[in-house]
């Protein structure tokens, strides 16, 4: 193939300094496609297509009309992180996650970094996801984040930047894992070559920190899906199987006597740490959103009472907040007497008046978010939309300035992806997963997701992104 055909254009790329030059990482990677001729590539990718198929690796999307089950499209040519730049990127998670689970506990006790005024208290006090429920709480081993995805981004300056942290029930996973499967057969040689650090014992490492966090010697874990219509659920069942532990949903438990059960052919089986894949005000129905036939009436109850443990904690979603992103940094310095080792972006909060008026002058150069959205919806790409569109998100921030923030529109890397047209650049992030048990741990991979059309930097699977298998090298 003729690797000098692809053009880098004015983004940072991750396997090219600039046309025909590569980066010493990728040179082992950019010899083989060098040889490898389109035809073979383009088998490789169908390959992979079908391979995806067999596995089942779906989606759903609720809003498209056209069907809800989607395959999440893998690319065939992998990032590849050499590992110093890994390390760096591991020590600024860590810190980051550390203070985050600071600032969860403080907010639920004693409150300190609102009467310190680090934080403006009616920001997270009067958030939706602030559960008074959980005031007063100690989680056990007094982790609330117990797994993470964070989404990063490299601008042209070729530096990492924090874009959002997934705090919830942060999925995707299951795709890194699956990816590596495959991409791992299409390239079996160079693969061993490189030394690329493994991702495959992360069910094990799951296990682990889900059982770490019971006070029982063996305890009963479980998997707690939405069910089968949920977007994730082909995740859900996936981990369940690879860590040997239950798959439940809500109709399959009971509470007792503050303890909650299993229904099984045997009869009640209790169990004692459910990592949850529902969002927190659906878990109790008696406690949250009474409409929920999602949850387990009476469960938060047992969890209070440290009779079961459920990761990622009740709670934990007003840390994953777009506003309260803005004041990590802060946060960071407030807990720690550290600057961060990853920037979040620069953000203005439409909740100040001097940013507010900022973004309305300027709303075509920025990215509106709002705060509470996910999957790329509720938000407006400045550069990229009408006049109408620019007309409709001021209208909406005048009238719910607290419901937005806006960030400058950073280009996003570019990988060599393999399309119709041949190898091109295309636009991608980076989703490491953080998993809080006795220590924190990044596991050496990541989702890479990528714009699968041209030109465009949303890469969220609901509105048309795919993936790409992330090498981290051991030297």
């Amino acid at each position: 193939m003729d690797t000098n055909q692809y053009q880098v254009g004015g983004n940072f790329d991750e396997m090219f300094v600039k046309e025909g030059e590569c980066r010493a990482h990728y040179h082992d990677f950019f010899k083989l496609l060098s040889k490898t001729s389109p035809k073979k590539m383009s088998h490789l990718q169908h390959s992979a297509n079908k391979t995806q198929v067999a596995m089942g690796m779906t989606f759903n999307v609720y809003h498209d009309n056209q069907g809800v089950e989607k395959i999440l499209h893998l690319d065939i040519i992998p990032r590849i992180i050499a590992q110093q730049e890994w390390k760096h990127l591991e020590a600024g998670l860590k810190q980051r996650i550390y203070v985050l689970n600071q600032f969860i506990h403080d907010i639920y006790n004693d409150q300190k970094v609102l009467k310190d005024k680090i934080i403006p208290e009616d920001l997270v006090l009067g958030s939706k996801d602030y559960l008074k429920p959980c005031i007063g709480l100690t989680p056990p081993k007094g982790i609330w984040c117990h797994i993470t995805g964070t989404d990063l981004v490299r601008n042209n300056d070729g530096k990492y930047y924090i874009l959002e942290d997934n705090l919830r029930c942060p999925s995707g996973v299951s795709y890194m894992l699956e990816s590596r499967e495959i991409i791992k057969r299409a390239y079996p040689d160079l693969f061993n070559k490189l030394g690329v650090m493994p991702v495959s014992d992360y069910p094990v490492k799951l296990l682990k920190m889900l059982q770490f966090i019971s006070n029982k010697k063996k305890p009963v874990v479980g998997v707690l899906t939405p069910g089968i219509y949920n977007s994730a659920y082909f995740e859900h069942s996936y981990l369940a199987l690879q860590m040997g532990v239950e798959l439940v949903s809500g109709i399959d438990l009971v509470t007792k006597g503050k303890k909650v059960y299993m229904q099984t052919t045997k009869g009640l089986e209790q169990i004692d740490v459910l990592y949850r894949r529902i969002d927190d005000t659906f878990l109790d129905p008696m406690t949250f959103n009474p409409k929920s036939m999602l949850g387990v009436p009476g469960i938060f109850e047992a969890y209070k009472a440290g009779n079961i443990a459920i990761a990622n904690a009740p709670g934990t979603g007003v840390a994953d907040d777009k506003a309260v992103y803005a004041y990590v940094p802060r946060l960071i310095n407030y807990y720690l007497g550290e600057d961060p080792i990853l920037e979040n972006v620069p953000t203005y909060l439409c909740r100040e008046e001097e940013d507010r008026k900022y973004v309305l002058d300027h709303i075509e150069e920025l990215v509106v978010k709002e705060t509470n959205a996910a999957g790329g919806y509720g938000m407006l790409i400045g550069p990229k939309s009408t006049k109408e569109e620019h007309g409709k998100f001021r209208e909406l921030i005048k009238n719910n300035p607290t419901n937005y923030i806006a960030q400058p529109t950073l280009s996003l890397s570019t990988v060599p992806t393999w399309t119709e047209e041949g190898l091109q650049g295309r636009h991608v992030d980076l989703r490491p997963y953080i998993l809080y048990g006795e220590d924190i741990e990044v596991i050496p991979g990541a989702l890479t997701r990528v714009a699968l059309k041209k030109g465009s930097l949303v890469v969220n699977s609901s509105q048309g992104g795919g993936s790409k298998d992330t090498w981290v090298l051991y030297n």
